[in-house]
């Protein structure tokens, strides 16, 4: 029955992250945290040499900002990628 198929075919994939369609390699969420903090840490060392006038503060606080936010972002994307909601 087609069912029976449905659920067989579920069940032999589960667990095989290759087959799963709806997911990203873990690979795929670094690359994505580490090209977005860049582009968000350059923002971050321009506005922090705004307030500050002191190159050497706010590539203190960027460099601060890149680790932190890479690693908050990297566990953000993984978490939604776990949820079905919109796709």
């Amino acid at each position: 029955m087609i069912v029976d198929q449905i659920v067989l075919k579920k069940q032999e994939s589960k667990g095989k992250f290759e087959e799963d369609k709806k997911s990203e390699k873990p690979i795929r969420s670094v690359a994505k945290a580490v090209s977005w903090r860049v582009i968000g840490t350059l923002d971050t060392l321009l506005i922090s040499y705004l307030l500050t006038g002191e190159v050497a503060i706010a590539a203190s606080i960027a460099s601060i900002d890149f680790v932190t936010k890479m690693f908050l972002y990297f566990f953000h994307e993984r978490l939604w990628n776990k949820i079905n909601w919109g796709k």
